[in-house]
């Protein structure tokens, strides 16, 4: 199968998406009396928040059900995407004002137009993404001439890619087969393909197939993915005051979970849809940053470990591999100050 660039998927979706999201997206039940930047009626601007099925991104619902939200003085209208890329190209519609996705992928959407700041580190994934292969595949250079499945463009897309780069495998020496997250593992499981990208929850429902094992993850990649909170530059600039509420959410309901891990669990664990015995099993393949973290991660520097250098990493590889046809323009993606802020306020 011919392999399309990310950047003209991007493109596509920039002329149809503002039709087709307000009929099929989650993101559709906006109230119509919102306005562009998620306000209404003058009082103070509903954050559209979207998320979907990553550990490090869960504790949002945390944050929800346990009022950390109103705590912090902002409305948030906390939307779940069943489908991350779908969540991804909200985002670059504007259909929601902020989003919980990947590095990568906020490198890709920009390079394709979208205009979006990370104000936020999330997590770093240590193990959560991985590649999952049939019995008879030992190696990476095993993977030449077979099948393998992922969501094209996302971050186990580029996993997969950074993999076989690493050994000297190119794109072409597999038969990539595009698929949502979810169809990617359950076409791996009916044995449709011979190997999937795919993160957790999803790694749990791979690995149901009999003899299948994990080939290579995250874990061995470190600091190559990185998820953020993510919001439209409009935004940020039209309501830093929500902003900072949320980053401020954000550590509070670090400290709620660090507090609760039993009641955090039980919540975090039904919106993944698994038992609290196996979502504690992704606990060691997800690092969630503190405020010294993502202060440390902000900062200049040349290892993985800083953002702009991984930024950097990662746009020359998605021109590399094809799918971005240009570099994205970095000089505005990081907005440091509102955990700067956080951090001054908490001493």
């Amino acid at each position: 199968m011919k392999r399309k660039s990310f950047l003209s998927y991007l493109v596509v979706f920039f002329a149809t998406l503002t039709l087709t999201v307000a009929c099929n997206n989650p993101a559709s039940n906006i109230d119509t009396n919102t306005s562009a930047g998620g306000g209404t009626n003058g009082e103070t601007p509903v954050v559209r928040l979207g998320f979907s099925a990553w550990p490090g991104w869960f504790p949002w619902q945390v944050a929800n059900d346990q009022g950390i939200f109103e705590q912090n003085n902002v409305n948030v209208d906390l939307k779940w995407f069943d489908g991350y890329l779908e969540s991804i190209n909200t985002l670059i519609a504007e259909q929601i004002d902020a989003n919980s996705q990947t590095l990568g992928d906020t490198v890709s959407s920009i390079a394709g137009g979208a205009d979006q700041v990370i104000v936020l580190v999330n997590d770093n994934s240590t193990g959560n993404d991985k590649i999952i292969v049939s019995e008879e595949i030992n190696t990476i250079q095993d993977l030449k001439g077979k099948k393998v499945a992922a969501e094209e463009g996302t971050v186990d897309h580029f996993l997969l890619l950074l993999g076989m780069k690493e050994a000297g495998l190119s794109p072409e020496d597999i038969e990539f087969v595009p698929l949502e997250t979810g169809s990617a593992a359950a076409a791996f499981v009916a044995g449709q393909v011979d190997a999937v990208a795919v993160f957790a929850p999803f790694t749990t429902q791979a690995l149901t197939r009999p003899n299948s094992k994990e080939l290579f993850s995250s874990k061995d990649f470190p600091g190559s993915i990185s998820d953020h909170l993510v919001f439209t530059r409009k935004f940020v600039e039209e309501n830093p005051e929500q902003v900072q509420a949320m980053v401020d959410s954000w550590f509070a309901t670090m400290d709620y979970i660090q507090a609760n891990p039993d009641q955090a669990n039980e919540i975090m664990a039904k919106r993944a849809g698994v038992s609290v015995e196996e979502y504690q099993e992704y606990a060691g393949g997800t690092k969630l940053f503190t405020i010294e973290e993502n202060l440390e991660a902000f900062t200049p520097g040349d290892t993985m470990k800083s953002l702009s250098y991984s930024a950097e990493q990662m746009n020359k590889f998605l021109v590399d591999v094809g799918l971005a046809s240009q570099e994205a323009d970095l000089s505005n993606i990081f907005d440091d100050h509102f955990v700067k802020a956080y951090a001054e306020k908490k001493g």
